[in-house]
């Protein structure tokens, strides 16, 4: 294999793969990419066995077809220290790595690709089609509630849910969950249901774009996220998700209608007193104002008053303040509509299409 190619191109790309790549696999493979030359392109695959990515670049100087797998971490390092402008790489017999850089050159040992695992194909299956900048909206929206216990395998992923024409996600951590959906252009005629692994979500948010569209394959337990020129293909989680419907509380009547900005400024100045034996921030709701209050033993406290539109009784309730600014800073919206019952039951905040259901903290 020969090939030419601007240090940017490939840099960029090399950077998305890092983080597929595990270092303390037991297979060495895994710690390499692959580079391949197919046509006039260069194809890039980074895989863990359980999420794989796939980037073609467009090339125009492919001197000679080939391909080699080499330790990721180390080109990487290796295209980021080298000057800017025009690489060679060449691939020798014995599987070495020759790479010029105008007066400088380095040599890597690669693998024959043939010790590489191959990615699964997805050919003759339902392709759903969505706007990345929807995808990347309602993926915000959620992430956050995704449980990171590992002895509730289950809930360390994603629910999505697609039917007809609608696409919904889910999220939970057993304290708080998130629901979002939205109508799709085009209907399908089955109905998709599939738990999508955390570390999938984050790599599809980081490589999601405010335009264009990704093309969801769904094949036998993997799902694959065509984005144009990356693929992102993964193992879906196993499982039943829970029954999300049941905990979502009926609207209350008297909503508290608040500034978003300015409650979450209030909760972020109440936080800096949490520490995780004194988690639970105060809420107090009384007529057009709500009071936020800190008290944290040894440390100190704090209070402070936001107008708001409220009309019912008064209610205290404890909350983790982070479950709430989680899902503040990503709603963009002027005004939030807060529904409380009591300081027993959970907070409900609802926004087109989106519901997000956080669990009340005991307080003192």
């Amino acid at each position: 294999m020969k090939i030419q190619i601007f240090k940017e191109d490939l840099l960029n790309n090399l950077q998305i793969m890092q983080n597929i790549v595990s270092l303390k696999n037991t297979l060495p493979i895994l710690s390499n990419i692959l580079i391949e030359t197919e046509n006039n392109n260069i194809k890039l695959v980074a895989t863990d066995l359980d999420i794989g990515i796939l980037i073609n670049i467009p090339a125009n100087n492919i001197q000679e077809q080939g391909a080699i797998t080499v330790p990721a971490k180390k080109i990487f390092e290796i295209i980021r220290d080298l000057p800017e402008g025009n690489i060679d790489i060449t691939v020798k017999k014995n599987n070495s790595v020759i790479i010029d850089s105008q007066k400088c050159q380095f040599k890597l040992m690669g693998l024959p690709k043939d010790e590489f695992p191959k990615l699964p194909e997805f050919k003759d299956k339902k392709v759903v089609s969505v706007e990345q900048k929807t995808l990347k909206e309602l993926l915000n929206l959620t992430y956050f509630a995704i449980s990171h216990d590992e002895t509730r395998y289950v809930l360390n992923g994603m629910l999505v849910e697609i039917k007809q024409d609608m696409l919904k996600m889910v999220a939970t951590d057993g304290r708080r969950l998130a629901v979002v959906e939205r109508k799709l252009n085009a209907s399908i005629n089955q109905e998709i249901k599939m738990i999508i692994p955390v570390k999938t979500i984050q790599e599809l948010m980081r490589n999601l774009k405010d335009e264009g569209v990704v093309s969801i394959v769904l094949g036998f337990n993997q799902v694959m996220f065509d984005l144009s020129n990356l693929l992102i293909i993964s193992r879906l989680i196993e499982g039943e998700f829970p029954n999300y419907q049941q905990v979502i509380p009926q609207a209350v009547d008297n909503k508290i209608k608040v500034g978003r900005d300015v409650f979450m400024a209030a909760l972020k100045r109440a936080s800096l007193l949490y520490t995780p034996d004194y988690q639970a921030v105060k809420i107090e709701v009384f007529k057009n104002k709500i009071v936020v209050s800190k008290s944290t033993p040894d440390i100190g406290e704090s209070r402070e008053e936001i107008g708001v539109e409220y009309g019912g009784r008064e209610i205290v309730v404890g909350f983790n303040p982070n479950y709430l600014i989680d899902v503040l800073k990503n709603l963009k919206t002027e005004d939030i509509i807060l529904e409380l019952s009591d300081g027993e039951k959970p907070g409900v905040i609802r926004h087109n299409g989106y519901v997000y259901v956080v669990l009340p903290m005991r307080l003192g």
